[in-house]
């Protein structure tokens, strides 16, 4: 009888995540240094969802921020650490959090451009 419970809770877990048919949410390689590597490379991808960005690791991690209007660009939308963003040539905003660094293709607004 102790069986039975496993294979429910087996069954509802294969039920969990994307729905079939439900497309892959669009994502966009961005350059990423990780693990206090020196070396951006391609090798993130971020897909946004509203004012979200979630970007996934290659290791499976990912890290969410969300969009700010203020001249930051973004903030850190979930853990511990802050994140240090810093706007550099070419239209980069590069993000830095703990010995991770992700760079986005931004655009500076004009009213934000001397914060």
């Amino acid at each position: 009888m102790r069986k039975a419970p496993a294979l429910i809770v087996l069954v509802l877990l294969a039920g969990c995540g994307r729905p079939k048919g439900d497309p892959e949410p669009e994502m966009r390689k961005i350059d990423c240094a990780l693990g206090g590597a020196t070396a951006f490379a391609p090798q993130c991808e971020v897909e946004q969802a509203g004012a979200m960005l979630i970007v996934h690791e290659p290791g499976g991690a990912f890290r969410r921020f969300r969009k700010v209007d203020d001249g930051r660009g973004v903030v850190a939308a979930d853990g511990m650490e802050d994140a240090h963003v810093a706007w550099i040539a070419d239209g980069m905003l590069e993000v830095a959090v703990g010995q991770d660094r992700y760079r986005f293709p931004a655009k500076v607004k004009p009213d934000a451009a001397g914060k």
